[in-house]
């Protein structure tokens, strides 16, 4: 598991929530001076300056529901509200499109170009206001820092991570069920045709050498697919051509979007409780997200004229209907903690089946974190 992989899934996922968010604030017809606000008050939140240095201090991968907390409360930090039920599908389109981004990569390397494509629609977003532009070229000069050094190797394990974190995702998208890329189990078509990696030959030729290096022989075979040459390398620098469209946004024509969950993932769903082993990290993870939230702050509409409600779904009944349908696997339980530096205690009780054996003389894990200073921190245990 790679230790560099969290900035740049947060900024890729970060990436296609505002490409979402920005296509239905347009289809709900939201004032324009209003749906600016929802984009910077939201761009401003997940570029802090203390919340981005939490994030790229190197550290491990952690959960999907820590991970989800992170989002829930970013989508909050304006005057928009969303119910469960769209912030489900949100996350939802969310990840599925990264997840596909990243599987079409023709290179590990190219996740960077990816999260670069994401980084220059954003700075498009704010390209009015420069207090927020500022901080968006800082991250960038960050990302430029940290990953471009980098080598080959490990830009796969970065890869590899990511790959681990959304393999057991299968939720059913409808842009790509039209374009014919995702099957109906919600797994993703690899296409066997366009351009090769950079670096890399169009397959399809066998070269024989002698021990001495002189080429002996060619053998043609047929590679099963229609190949061409690689394109030229796409700019790693903070203005440039990135070359591949992944990572840009495919809202920008209006198209309805669905989503909807496979039968493999509802029973996946359905037996989490059971196959969930504890996570030893669990101590580590829950500090890390207490110090995370300590940059993410709600803001709480002041009337009922200011704050309004964002759907992603074609009508409210359909939303309804969602939310009625949700598995009670999904809904978590809501802790609010006034935090005044106060040391909070979480007891977890688990079976005892497949618990470290240092634990195996306890029925519980009593798990304390120091809270930040805030108004208020809210987790989802």
């Amino acid at each position: 598991m790679s230790t560099r992989t969290l900035p740049l899934l947060f900024i890729n996922l970060g990436g296609e929530m505002l490409y979402i968010l920005d296509q239905r604030l347009r289809a709900q017809n939201i004032p324009a001076d209003k749906a600016k606000k929802v984009m910077n008050d939201i761009i401003t939140t997940m570029f802090n300056k203390k919340f981005l240095e939490e994030l790229f201090k190197p550290q491990e991968l952690y959960s999907k529901k820590a991970l989800r907390t992170v989002f829930d409360r970013l989508a909050h930090a304006s005057i928009m509200r969303l119910n469960q039920a769209s912030m489900d599908k949100l996350y939802d389109l969310m990840t599925m499109a990264f997840k596909y981004q990243v599987l079409l990569c023709p290179r590990p390397k190219d996740i960077l170009l990816v999260s670069f494509n994401h980084m220059d629609a954003i700075k498009d977003f704010v390209k009015d206001t420069p207090s927020i532009l500022s901080q968006v070229d800082e991250t960038y000069q960050q990302l430029i820092e940290m990953y471009t050094p980098l080598s080959n190797g490990e830009f796969q394990l970065i890869r590899q991570t990511l790959l681990i974190f959304f393999q057991d995702m299968h939720i059913r998208v409808s842009i790509f069920l039209k374009d014919k890329v995702q099957n109906s189990n919600g797994r993703f078509v690899l296409p066997i045709s366009g351009p090769v990696p950079r670096g890399t030959q169009v397959p399809g030729l066998i070269r024989i050498f002698s021990c001495a290096g002189e080429e002996l022989t060619r053998l043609q075979f047929k590679n099963g697919g229609n190949y061409s040459s690689a394109l030229r390398e796409g700019s790693f620098e903070l203005f440039g051509d990135r070359v591949t469209k992944l990572g840009t946004n495919m809202y920008s024509v209006s198209r309805p979007v669905e989503t909807h969950m496979s039968g493999a993932s509802k029973s996946s769903a359905q037996h989490t409780k059971v196959n969930a082993a504890p996570n030893p990290l669990a101590k580590e993870e829950l500090n890390l997200l207490a110090r995370l939230m300590g940059g993410l702050e709600v803001q709480k509409p002041g009337s009922t004229d200011n704050g309004f409600r964002v759907n992603l779904f074609a009508t409210d009944e359909e939303e309804e209907e969602a939310l009625i349908s949700r598995p009670d696997e999904l809904s978590y339980g809501v802790i609010n903690i006034q935090a005044t530096k106060i040391t909070v205690s979480f007891r977890i009780s688990r079976p005892m089946q497949n618990w470290p054996r240092s634990w195996e003389s306890s029925q519980s894990l009593e798990i304390s974190l120091q809270v930040p200073a805030a108004k208020e921190t809210t987790f989802w245990p």
